[in-house]
């Protein structure tokens, strides 16, 4: 049997190993990109969680900085943000390191200055280096910043 290579078809490659493992064919595997694609697994799911954080930061800067606009629109993608990290968190407990991880967070809160900064025109500076909510905070359900509040 010959193998799907992995650089020419990603695919069809992981159809066939999935093929092999079931098929206990172990030793036609290919060991070294099977651990790549695992451990890509797990980025992808904090790159997941990061994305969904930083969303939910911007629209907490927004509400902070630009109260006069303020709505319901806002409301709802804060409130879905939310609900979406708890429930991620819950059914991966062991992303709940990435929320202690400080240089996670400066991505997290980069990235979520530079959105606010490209939707709203307020400069990247006006926002704080670091994100100045506790994370029990921005994950409250009835918690959002007023203007200038800092921790």
């Amino acid at each position: 049997m010959t193998t799907v290579n992995y650089e020419q078809d990603i695919v069809a490659w992981a159809n066939e190993q999935a093929w092999l493992i079931r098929h206990k064919k172990f030793e036609l595997l290919d060991i070294e990109h099977l651990a790549e694609e695992i451990e890509d697994v797990g980025k992808s799911e904090q790159r997941e969680l990061a994305n969904r954080m930083a969303v939910l930061l911007c629209h907490l800067l927004k509400w902070q900085y630009q109260p006069a606009r303020q709505g319901a629109s806002w409301q709802a993608t804060i409130k879905t943000q939310r609900e979406r990290i708890k429930r991620r968190l819950n059914k991966t407990p062991s992303l709940n390191h990435c929320l202690k991880d400080s240089e996670w967070w400066a991505d997290a809160w980069d990235d979520a200055r530079d959105a606010t900064t490209k939707e709203t025109g307020v400069s990247y500076e006006k926002f704080p280096e670091k994100c100045p909510w506790l994370v029990e905070d921005i994950l409250s359900d009835n918690w959002v910043p007023r203007l200038f509040e800092n921790h």
